[in-house]
């Protein structure tokens, strides 16, 4: 009985996390949508003023947001050392293959989102045809917002996929949209449609990465891990951007087309995560 009553109370807290990672995707993606609005009200009413009144907003915005995170913050700060950090981050982290893979995929995940938001806009006006992107970056975050509301169906009890399962079909979408992309020019509506499909797949698979990461990963080290994923990725942009756009040795299909094979890989790593990791899951909602 007690063990029933503690498998019951870590259920409510695994179902309390998995609602908290879609919706904090889904409110993301909501907040960007509104704060576009605000900026082209600001900019459509002030169009004969500087820069300053738009500025202005954006300062008392964030002071806003930085006196109510002070407020709400109610958790104390726990000071480790450095070397029981470095010890434990060693040993949990660099020695587990799990994590590995899930650094891996975080990374080519980053890389490929880096790239999108660089080259969407010369993708879409490569012919020289004029559209309006500020309705197209809307109709992204919108499709990101549908996105991260399926993580919720696909993890329920009503589903027989597991996390992994799910990330390997959207890595794979995502790599395929990137891959049409890169070496076929299509029309706008064309164009549109798979950018939007790339961003459902990634309202997805944030939520599911970061619940892949409370299984695997301490939640002291988590920080760090994620640290370690953007640090091969950011080298990459850096790598790429210098030598496509300041030397003119690579372009921008086969800038596409590297972070098509990183999501590619990035499935395969959850495909072996999926043997290698917990097995079996348990499910919450019949315990």
């Amino acid at each position: 009985m007690m063990k029933k009553n503690l498998c019951l109370q870590q259920g409510h807290r695994q179902d309390m996390l998995s609602e908290t990672f879609w919706l904090m995707s889904f409110f993301e993606s909501a907040s960007l949508i509104g704060s576009q609005v605000l900026s082209n009200w600001l900019i459509g009413n002030n169009v004969d003023k500087n820069m300053a009144s738009h500025s202005t907003a954006a300062i008392f915005l964030a002071t806003i947001a930085v006196v109510c995170l002070l407020r709400g913050w109610t958790e104390t700060p726990q000071k480790v050392a450095l070397k029981e950090y470095r010890a434990s981050f060693s040993t949990y982290v660099f020695g587990d293959k799990r994590i590995w893979l899930l650094v891996w995929a975080q990374a080519c995940l980053h890389f490929s989102v880096a790239v999108f938001w660089i080259l969407w806009a010369p993708t879409i006006v490569a012919d020289g045809r004029e559209v309006h992107l500020g309705l197209i970056y809307p109709c992204f975050l919108g499709s990101r917002m549908l996105g991260s509301t399926i993580f919720p169906w696909l993890i329920s009890g009503l589903s027989s996929l597991r996390t992994e399962d799910c990330l390997v079909f959207a890595f794979i979408i995502m790599g395929l949209v990137l891959s049409i992309t890169a070496y076929d020019y299509q029309e706008i509506g064309v164009l549109v449609t798979l950018f939007c499909i790339f961003h459902a797949g990634l309202g997805m698979i944030f939520p599911s990465l970061a619940r892949l990461r409370t299984m695997y990963v301490p939640n002291a080290l988590r920080g760090g891990m994620i640290s370690l994923s953007q640090a091969p990725a950011n080298a990459a942009i850096l790598l790429f951007l210098v030598q496509g756009k300041y030397y003119n040795n690579i372009g921008n299909s086969t800038i596409i087309a590297f972070a098509a094979l990183g999501l590619f890989t990035a499935a395969g790593c959850m495909h072996v995560l999926k043997r290698w990791g917990k097995q079996p899951y348990q499910n919450w909602h019949k315990l």
